[in-house]
């Protein structure tokens, strides 16, 4: 019952997500919404990693199952991008050390900034 409860924890947020990129004057994608409220929401403890820890590590465990449809949709269109799969190469390597770069300097961050509040509350 307590993955239920996870679940349906993630899933509220989604739908508030979705709610709050529909109200937008502009287009933002509610995944995006949705991941930036759960952040909020954790940064003061509003929600606790252990409030969502069993059903995150299974949706991180299983992530790559997530990826079949949309794998199988480029082979599918493969017709389509052919010929633009020079370009289509270098921005995905581009955008993906682009990411790694990114969230290895965030979660460098955070690790400072949480030490720094262990030091302080410790010493």
């Amino acid at each position: 019952m307590d993955i239920l409860k996870q679940l349906l924890l993630i899933f509220f947020l989604c739908i508030c997500g979705e709610v709050i990129s529909a109200l937008l004057p502009f287009a933002f994608p509610s995944s995006v919404i949705s991941l930036l409220l759960l952040f909020l929401l954790l940064m003061p403890g509003i929600i606790k990693t252990h409030h969502i820890d069993k059903v995150s590590d299974f949706l991180l465990n299983t992530m790559a199952f997530f990826f079949i449809p949309a794998g199988a949709a480029i082979i599918e269109k493969y017709e389509l991008i052919k010929g633009v799969l020079l370009p289509l190469f270098i921005i995905t390597l581009f955008t993906t050390i682009f990411t790694f770069a990114v969230t290895g300097y965030t979660v460098s961050f955070f690790i400072k900034r949480m030490n720094k509040k262990e030091e302080k509350h410790n010493g």
